[in-house]
């Protein structure tokens, strides 16, 4: 196959997380997007060592397993659900067969033990992060998710399967406000406009709703802003919506990145926080805390953890990248102490707030890298539990938590990839994974949870690991690309 021609060829199967394999004359091509056994027409756009990617120009047959009813009318559109026209035992086969792909080049097969299904395939999501722009050039103000692809074409996702009906209502009616005012949209280019995002979190327990309009500070030509935020949130007030409102905000960001992030955070109505509940127990969460976005899903995961430890009594534990807590707090009720490490210092907060809301005094949050922060704790654990970000742990972070050397750690993975790269080291040091499973967080999309525990073997291994990171394709670039508005 040549860099720039196009080819037609059929889809034999897709390895995790998007990657369509499709063979030319002996030569396999990777083709993003595409789906098993779907005919597609590809152009190669890349072509380096001996590995050739190519980019999906159309479906010309679709697959037989695309026999989902009523798809999702943004399908293959919006830069997030991939499998959303296959029916969901189907999407649960393919995630299983691409987690056996990946642990069978360590003879990790027979400690997996399957996937566990979300409790709901569709509207699941407790969290979106919407975007303003237009859908082409100089069109009219689009609110929605990406394009596939695009860093710039916004998709309308006024029907959008993944989410409560509650976030397409306040998104249409968001969207219909500030057309109707002719407020501009921020143009990343150029720096220059109003509104940027739409971040809605909805509890599936609680019900309960919190909006935040993000924008710049650049209100020139624009009507008076308070004036027109509180229209808005009084537009939003009228919805005749199933969940209650915790709060309605308005955040200011004049960041040149792409990125929700707050300058300056005003109350419009309510509270800056909303309560889910989780096994139990209740949690506050503000715009940017991290909480699995799937909140009955992430009952199952962490029951999963929960029966993968076992007995916690009079156990010291830490948890490493921690978050807002939620697994230290699911572990704390009958462990002696729960130790919590998370770098991002509002979330510590928010898990001292939680634990002390859930009545747990043996449980203690340090904010810091886990890099930096670990090989100062002074208490010896029993057990480890691991949540790292997508891509997985620093190397000499791993290495220091190696060195504590507790018989048992659990690993939960958001990136296969990265889970089966830190296996290689921790197996090489003497861990053996003992129970592996995947739970399915994210149904119609291409991502995948994982569970490992790891037992400490009684002899010492001294073997050389060297691991290929461009061979385990964790770049940053390709998760933000296929799962932009997503994540």
């Amino acid at each position: 196959m040549k860099k720039g021609q196009t080819y037609t060829g059929i889809v034999e199967r897709i390895e995790f997380p998007n990657k369509g394999i499709v063979t030319i004359d002996g030569e396999k091509a990777i083709i993003k997007n595409a789906l098993p056994g779907q005919e597609i027409q590809f152009v190669i756009n890349k072509k380096r060592n001996g590995r050739c990617e190519g980019r999906l120009l159309s479906v010309i047959r679709p697959s037989s397993l695309e026999t989902a009813l009523s798809p999702c009318p943004h399908a293959g559109t919006c830069g997030g659900c991939l499998m959303q026209t296959i029916p969901y035992e189907a999407q649960l086969t393919i995630k299983t067969e691409q987690i056996k792909t990946l642990l069978s080049p360590l003879s990790l097969t027979p400690a997996f033990e399957g996937i566990k299904p979300s409790p709901q395939s569709e509207g699941y999501r407790n969290k979106m992060e919407f975007s303003f722009g237009d859908e082409e050039k100089d069109g009219p103000l689009a609110l929605g998710l990406h394009r596939r692809g695009s860093f710039h074409d916004i998709v309308n996702t006024d029907h959008c399967r993944i989410v409560h009906p509650d976030f397409t209502q306040i998104l249409t009616a968001t969207r219909a406000y500030f057309k109707s005012n002719s407020v501009p949209f921020y143009k990343k280019i150029k720096h220059e406009g109003y509104l940027r995002h739409l971040l809605v979190r909805r509890a599936a327990k609680t019900k309960e709703i919190l909006v935040a309009l993000v924008t710049t500070s650049q209100t020139e030509g624009i009507s008076p802003e308070t004036a027109l935020l509180s229209g808005w949130a009084d537009q939003l007030r009228s919805l005749p919506l199933e969940g209650t409102y915790a709060g309605i905000l308005h955040i200011r960001n004049d960041s040149l990145a792409d990125v929700v992030k707050s300058d300056a955070t005003t109350v419009l109505y309510g509270r800056e926080f909303f309560y889910e509940d989780l096994l139990g127990l209740r949690f506050e969460i503000t715009p940017f805390s991290f909480f699995q976005t799937n909140s009955l899903g992430a009952e199952v995961l962490y029951e999963t953890v929960r029966e993968y430890i076992g007995d916690t009594k009079g156990k010291v534990i830490f948890d490493l990248y921690s978050g807002t807590g939620t697994i230290a707090q699911v572990l704390a009720p009958v462990a002696e102490k729960v130790t919590g490490v998370e770098i991002v210092e509002e979330a510590v907060e928010a898990a001292r707030e939680n634990a002390a809301r859930n009545g747990l005094k043996n449980c203690t949050f340090i904010a810091g890298d886990v890099l930096k922060v670990v090989g100062d704790l002074k208490d010896k654990p029993d057990l480890i539990v691991l949540d790292p970000p997508r891509d997985g742990i620093h190397p000499k972070a791993l290495e220091k938590i190696i060195g504590f050397g507790t018989d048992r750690m659990i690993y939960v993975s958001c990136k296969p990839t990265s889970l089966v790269r830190d296996l290689e080291v921790l197996r090489a040091r003497g861990y053996e994974a003992e129970r592996i499973c995947c739970v399915d967080m994210f149904p119609s999309t291409a991502n995948i949870e994982t569970v490992c525990l790891l037992s400490r073997l009684n002899v010492e291994h001294h073997i050389e690991v060297e691991v290929n990171l461009d061979e385990m394709d964790l770049t940053k670039a390709e998760s933000k690309a296929t799962y932009q508005g997503l994540n």
